[in-house]
């Protein structure tokens, strides 16, 4: 199966292979005058990432711009990686997210701490880039791709604090990162990507609302690929994702641990894969598990509604 699936108007989705499984994140090479990439995927990726760009006939000095639609590890955890490889490249990130990309000791540290052996599976290092190379996005933001075309930037909090979704001036794609939540191709099914510490259901509807609101053509997921029916598939992420906060709630008034919670929800909430496909099921699971997302609706619930009984260390890919 090919890396590489040409999306037309010069838009190219590029299969990562993360942690060697496939259709589970993806980066988009924007062929135009000034190339750019979105999203780099993670450390262990940029390899893969960098010999798709060489094949699509993007050489060292030829990127023009690296943009992450936020930087959690499976997003932008090869951004050291690529900004090593091309050079000639700027780097452009939210600017709560920026220092991070600079000196990402912290994120790294913490993300150790948290997957652990996983970690070195999964991810790999997130290496510093320089920060003349790093461009920080506010509210909203341009990226010129040349020729007139450009990449229009705007803040889309709720899954992550330093969020943004990227609308395409030419195509009307709309690169929503994990702002839309997960999109499972394999299932047609959306999922909720609600990690803690930022997870914040308020922010997250508003930020789909205002997907809803730019009228794209088209929904580029980072998980994965994307989607024509953009209102249809707008609409069923945000009733997914009420749905699994209104399961968390009834679980902590039930006063259940955080595995029962899990168990409960993954019981109402059963993924569509044909066959009950378990290697699909696990591979969605890797990405996006049940347990960080519950454990991230409770943190939540836990700020806007008092302490509950739903809570514990929780690891998943989408932190």
């Amino acid at each position: 199966m090919s890396r590489i699936t040409s999306l037309d108007d010069d838009v190219f989705e590029i299969d990562t292979l993360m942690g060697g499984y496939s259709g589970i994140t993806a980066g988009y090479l924007i062929r135009s005058d000034r190339p750019c990439l979105v999203e780099t995927g993670t450390a262990l990726s940029a390899p893969t990432v960098v010999e798709s760009l060489r094949e699509l006939g993007i050489g060292p000095d030829d990127l023009g711009t690296v943009v992450v639609t936020h930087i959690h590890l499976d997003h932008a955890g090869g951004v050291g990686d690529i900004a090593a490889a091309f050079p000639r490249a700027q780097v452009v990130v939210h600017e709560k997210g920026a220092r991070h990309l600079v000196d990402p000791s912290r994120l790294v540290a913490s993300a150790h701490r948290v997957f652990g052996p996983v970690m070195d599976e999964l991810f790999g290092d997130l290496k510093p880039t320089a920060a003349d190379r790093i461009v920080a996005l506010g509210e909203i933001g341009s990226i010129d791709l040349g020729a007139g075309r450009r990449l229009d930037a705007f803040y889309a909090p709720g899954h992550a604090s330093h969020h943004v979704g990227l609308l395409d001036s030419l195509t009307g794609d709309l690169y929503t990162g994990d702002a839309a939540g997960v999109y499972i191709p394999e299932a047609d099914a959306v999922r909720p990507a609600t990690p803690p510490p930022d997870f914040d259901l308020d922010l997250a509807l508003a930020s789909m609302q205002r997907m809803r609101e730019i009228s794209a053509r088209r929904l580029l997921f980072s998980h994965y690929g994307p989607v024509t029916d953009v209102d249809m598939v707008l609409d069923r992420s945000g009733e997914v994702l009420l749905r699994w906060v209104e399961l968390v709630r009834e679980a902590r008034s039930m006063e259940m641990d955080l595995d029962h919670a899990v168990a409960m929800v993954r019981e109402r909430t059963p993924a569509a894969f044909p066959d009950h496909d378990e290697d699909a099921l696990h591979k969605w699971e890797v990405l996006s598990s049940t347990t960080a997302n519950v454990a991230g609706i409770s943190r939540w619930l836990d700020i806007t509604e008092g302490p509950g009984s739903t809570s514990g260390d929780a690891a998943g890919v989408n932190r």
